[in-house]
Order: C-alpha cells, then structure tokens, then sequence
C-alpha cells in the first residue's frame, strides 16, 4: 500500500516536470515572437523614417524631421541635431525635439566640437551619433533620457545609425536641391540686370537693382554700394538698402584700413563674423547696430573693381558660406562684365558724338566762316563804291553783323570741342582732396558725406566758390576751434547745393561772422544764397553753407 502511494506520487512529480519544461519553452516562444515582433516593428518604423527623411527638399525642414525622427526611434524625451560650423569646431545652427522648454534654454544654442556641453537636460542616459555628408561630418545627433528609466542599447546606437546614414544622402539632396534654386535665382537676377543695362537705364538705377536683388538673395539685413572717387584713395557709399541704410548713405570711406576698401583693393571678398564691433569698419555713428555676419563683395577684379557690395545679416543668423560667396562672387563678376559692356558701348557712342562734333566743327570752320568772311569782305569794298550815305551805312552794319556772327560760330565750334572732355577733376574728388589736406593739419579726420550729383548739377563757379569755402570752414577749426572730432556733408537735390560743417569745439566767437567766416558768407550771397552759423546741443559749432543750383551760372562738373 505504501509502495503504491509512493509508486503514485512518483507518477504525478514526472507528470508535472514535463509540463513545467512545456510552459517554459512556451514562454521563451512568446518572448522571440514579441521580440521579433518588436523588431519587425522597429525595422518598419525606422524604413518610415528613412522615407519621411528623404521626402524633404527644404533643408530646414529635413533637419527637423530627422531630430523628430530620432526621438521616436529610440524612444528618448530629447533629441537635437548639432551642423557643424564652417572651422569645424563650433555649430552653426541647432535643432531640437522633445523637452520641455525650460531644458532647451538649458542648452547652449550653439555647442562646441565636444557635443552638448554639461548644461544639457538632468539625464543619465545619453547617446550620440555624427551625420556625414560625401565623408564630410554635417552635425551630430545627441539622444538623452531614455523613456522608462532604461539605457540606450546597441540596438539603439544601432538604429540611430542607421538613420544618421539616410539622414547624409536627405541632407546632401536638401543642399543641392537648395544650391540648384539658389543659382537660378542669381542667374535671373544677372539677366534683369543686363537687360537693364543693355537697355539704357541710368547706371545708378543698375546699381540699386545689385544691392536689392544680392539682399533678397542672401537674406541679409543691409545692402551698401560703393564706388571709387575719382583722384582719391576713396569710396562713397552710393546707395544703402534695408537696415540703418540712412546712416550709411553717402559716406565716404578710406581704401586704406576699411572691411569695403579691402575688398575693393584686393579685388577679392572679404568677411566678418561680428561687423558691428570689426575693427575694420571706418569711424564715424554708430550704423551696423543689430548687425552681425557681413561680407564685402568687389564688383569686378583686378584693375577693372568698379564698386564693393557690402552685405550684413542680423546679429545670430549663419554666417556666409563659402558656396554663397562663390555664388555672390560670380554674380557680382557678371554684374560687373555687363557694366563694362555698357560703359564700352556708351564710349563708343561718346566717340561717335565727338567725331560728329568735330565734322561740324570743321565744316563750320572750313565753309561757314569762310563764306561769311568772303562775303563780308566783298559788301565791305562794295560800300566804297555807294554814293548814297544810308545805304553805305546800311551796308557796313551788315558787315558788323557778319564779324558778330563769325565770332559766334568760332565759340560754337569751341564749345564743340570741349563738350567731351571730362579728364578735370569733379567736386567730390575736389573735396575729398581739401578734407584730406586738412587732416594733418586738424589732427584727426573728418567723418564725410557726400550725397547727390554733386558732379552734374554743381556748375562750375558754385564748385569753386563751394570748395573755397570748405578749405576755409576747416582751417577755421584748425586753428581756433580745439576740437577733436568734425562732419562734412556735401549735397544737392538737384535745386540747391548745401555744404554742413559741424565740429565740437569751443563755439563761434561772441563778435560772429569775422575774417575767413564774412569771406565766406560773401561768396554765398554772391550766388544768392547765405551762411548760417549755429551750435548745437552739445555745443561746438554748426556751419552751413548753400546756394541754389543754376546751369546759368556755367557748365557743370568741377
């Protein structure tokens, strides 16, 4: 009996083993097909993802995708993706995914070539993997806080990897979809360009239509255009677009010692991470505030430079890249070829003139005058043979008015002859040279300006006595002023030319207007105009000089 009990107890324990063995081997089962499950699921998540990646054309948006992406992926609550800077240290540009606000505050913007620096969100988990673009490292994917509490595996690195390989080919197909519509747009802004040029507009309307379409383009916060001055180591800022372009309008700059006057001495781009506070910039009020990456463009090369572009983007944004400053430099070489094909094209037609002019000239000397001079000659001994005094008289007048006449035709010729010539010196290149003489004298150099068609609609006389003027308003702060720092600003609307003198010495003297000062204010009532003397605020003294503008008073130009 008690064998059977223990016969039978023996029966049930191996009844029972085998079933364990069997739940066991079941378990395990269920765990494979979870896990393979998990992995199908994965790998179906991660080929979405790959999809979704490569879908983007828009680089920005491709970016965020691929964070996005990442996060999901390997389940982490923060996800950010580094692009590495132009000198491959510092990023030039951060993206985020997931996190609360207040840990992407935490976080440098902008973090160096070791990765997201200590400040990062409060995690013990954290994985990390580079983004490479044709074997060039683009960024780096960082992945922090592992939802539930658990750390990133090599399945996770694994993934990340993965994603990081498609994320290269989206990024590399973003940039040359980029590159591509970037070129078409500089290659349409070089045709509107040429088209203008080739059909006549004024130069100064080609030269605002290059700084507005280089803005457009580069999306930079300011535009300034400068041109050589004539006979000077100068530049003058022709025309200014977008931010604290007032303050830039019409400013004269060294060659020597400037961020424009590099570019234009060197005939080669020149940049600056932080314009605002480049030593480079010339000294005068504060005009790049706000500004941050800028740079400056020559409009040519070599010997034919005939202007600098200077471009600025607002302080935080990306610097320029060294694909934009091809792309700027090609379009500002081919803006320059099309200004010279123009400037070729006007000179031919200037010859063709001048040989017209001369054609007449020589006719109306060779024939004219000869013909006038033959008939005065013949009515002059044709009065000796009239009786009749009236009509004598009557005749001799009539030779007077021939003598008249060929003294007429004789100046009509000269003019002719002089109309073409332009080698004089113009008034901004006039002033430019006082201001420039003054400075040893002054100690310091003035801040100039100059705006209008000072060279066009300044007739001669006005420009002699301005530039008098000037030399004498300079050497009157020289010598009695004791101050240390003066403005100029030359201009004209076309009706008035206005010269501005403001210096922050000691003041006008209690008795006004004496010496080189009345000289002065002679020479403006002389032209109808006046000299007014003030000071300012901060105290100094505050001159200005202006005379309307009149073509009677002589030819234009110097």
């Amino acid at each position: 009996m008690a064998g059977s009990e223990e016969f039978g107890g023996t029966g049930a324990a191996r009844v029972r083993l085998p079933q364990l063995r069997l739940d066991e081997l079941l378990e395990e089962l269920r765990a494979r097909v979870d896990a393979a499950r998990g992995t199908r699921d994965r790998v179906h998540s991660l080929l979405e993802a790959v999809l979704s990646v490569g879908r983007e054309l828009q680089l920005t948006q491709a970016l965020h995708r691929i964070v996005e992406a990442a996060a999901v992926l390997v389940d982490a609550e923060y996800a950010a993706l580094g692009v590495t800077g132009p000198d491959g240290r510092r990023m030039s540009a951060f993206h985020t995914a997931g996190g609360g606000e207040e840990d992407t505050t935490r976080i440098d913007p902008f973090p160096d070539e070791h990765g997201i620096p200590a400040r990062r969100p409060a995690t013990s988990t954290f994985l990390g993997v580079p983004i490479r673009v044709r074997d060039q490292v683009f960024g780096h994917l960082y992945l922090t806080g592992k939802r539930g509490g658990g750390e990133f595996d090599e399945e996770d690195e694994s993934v990340l990897s993965t994603l990081a390989v498609a994320a290269g080919v989206a990024v590399d197909n973003a940039r040359l979809y980029e590159e591509s519509r970037l070129r078409e747009r500089w290659l349409r802004a070089n045709a509107e360009i040429t088209r203008g040029l080739m059909s006549g507009a004024a130069q100064a309307d080609v030269l605002k239509l290059i700084a507005e379409r280089a803005r457009e383009i580069t999306g930079a916060a300011l535009a300034a255009l400068s041109t050589p001055v004539k006979g000077t180591d100068t530049l003058t800022v022709e025309l200014a677009i977008g931010q604290e372009a007032d303050a830039h309008r019409g400013l004269v700059l060294p060659v020597a010692g400037t961020l424009t006057g590099k570019a234009y001495a060197d005939g080669a781009p020149v940049s600056s991470p932080d314009v605002a506070h480049d030593e480079r910039v010339a000294a005068g009020p504060a005009r790049f505030t706000g500004l941050g990456p800028a740079v400056a463009v020559p409009i040519g090369a070599g010997d034919h430079v005939r202007g600098v572009v200077l471009l600025a983007r607002e302080r935080g944004d990306d610097d320029f890249s060294d694909r934009e400053l091809e792309m700027l430099t090609g379009f500002a070489a081919q803006a320059a070829l099309a200004m010279e094909l123009t400037g070729r094209r006007r000179d031919a037609e200037q010859i063709a003139l001048l040989e017209d002019h001369d054609r007449i000239a020589r006719d109306l000397h060779d024939l004219a005058i000869q013909r006038l001079f033959a008939t005065g000659m013949t009515l002059r001994s044709a009065g000796r043979l009239i009786d009749h005094e009236g009509a004598r008289r009557r005749v001799l007048r009539a030779v007077d008015d021939l003598d008249e006449t060929i003294r007429v035709i004789r100046s009509t010729i000269f003019g002719l002859r002089l109309r073409g010539d332009d080698a004089a010196p113009g008034l901004r290149a006039r002033a430019i040279r006082v201001i420039g003489e003054a400075t040893p004298v002054l100690g310091f150099a003035p801040g100039v300006r100059l705006e209008g068609l000072l060279d066009t609609h300044v007739p001669r006389e006005t420009a002699d006595h301005l530039v008098a003027a000037l030399s004498e308003s300079l050497t009157n702060i020289a010598r009695h002023a004791r101050a240390d720092r003066a403005e100029v600003v030359l201009d004209t609307d076309g009706r008035t030319v206005r010269l501005l003198v403001v210096d922050n010495g000691v003041g006008t003297p209690p008795q006004g207007c004496r010496g080189g000062l009345a000289t002065m204010a002679e020479r403006a009532r002389k032209l109808g105009g006046d000299l007014e003397l003030t000071t300012p605020e901060g105290g100094g003294t505050r001159l200005v000089w202006h005379v309307p503008v009149s073509d009677e008073q002589g030819p234009p130009g110097s």
